[in-house]
């Protein structure tokens, strides 16, 4: 079981950082650090589900890394979001075959909605248990810098965190895999959202950088695809 190199490297599309305690997000329980992706200066047309589409968001997909049928993949999951239920902003991670890009398992997903946040309603069914196995909102104005100029605003009900999720998943297929994160405005470009992961693991083998390992770059302020243009040509939605 180890981590590949070369062709399979980390993939960052779009706002891809990392942080520790920062507001409504505390340091995960695997330690100080994590990673996350949001949809402040976003891309358009990333971060998204393909059957479910949306506008604006970012990706992070990791380096490859090999498993053995029975290893168990564990990670921790935090949803931030500062627009409403009706907007239907998302998040997910999903297992990826490292060869071809192939979806082998969905691995947790949410979204914005004052109930029933986790797993994200009308998203695809998941294949890793959760621990809680639902989650509801933890409302109020989200305080936490992934947001942008969005961090401590709240559009309408339905806008707060989750908290810290557990995600695992047994591995079914001996394979080179790679763990794909997105989040994405769905419903406009306004009222950012963002997916707070951590503590990757597969087996006792470190896989996904964010508490403190480096078997992924770890760039707090890492230049993304397009940086230049992320900040034009959004267009916040229009409030009566």
């Amino acid at each position: 079981m180890a981590l590949v190199g070369g062709a399979h490297a980390a993939v960052i599309v779009g706002n891809y950082g990392t942080l520790g305690a920062n507001g409504v997000v505390t340091a995960p329980p695997t330690g100080p650090l994590y990673s996350y992706v949001s949809t402040d200066r976003g891309i358009d047309g990333a971060g998204q589900i393909s059957s479910v589409g949306g506008y604006n968001g970012s990706s992070f997909q990791s380096d490859a890394f090999a498993a053995r049928v029975g290893d168990r993949l564990s990670f921790f999951f935090n949803y931030v979001t500062s627009d409403w239920d009706m907007s239907g902003d998302y998040s997910w991670a999903e297992l990826r075959k490292a060869s071809d890009g192939s979806h082998v398992a969905w691995l947790f997903t949410a979204r914005s909605a004052p109930s029933g946040t986790a797993p994200g309603v009308e998203l695809p069914s998941l294949d890793a248990t959760l621990d809680p196995t639902t989650s509801g909102i933890i409302g109020g104005a989200p305080a936490w810098s992934p947001l942008g100029g969005e961090s401590g605003t709240c559009y309408d009900p339905g806008c707060g965190y989750t908290g810290w999720i557990e995600s695992t998943y047994d591995i079914l297929v001996a394979d080179t895999y790679t763990l794909n994160f997105g989040v994405t405005n769905w419903g406009d470009t306004g009222s950012n959202s963002g997916l707070a992961f951590a503590g990757g693991r597969i087996g006792n083998i470190q896989i996904q950088a964010g508490d403190g390992g480096n078997s992924i770059p770890e760039p707090a302020s890492m230049a993304v695809l397009g940086m230049g243009l992320l900040g034009l040509g959004l267009h916040r939605r229009r409030r009566a």
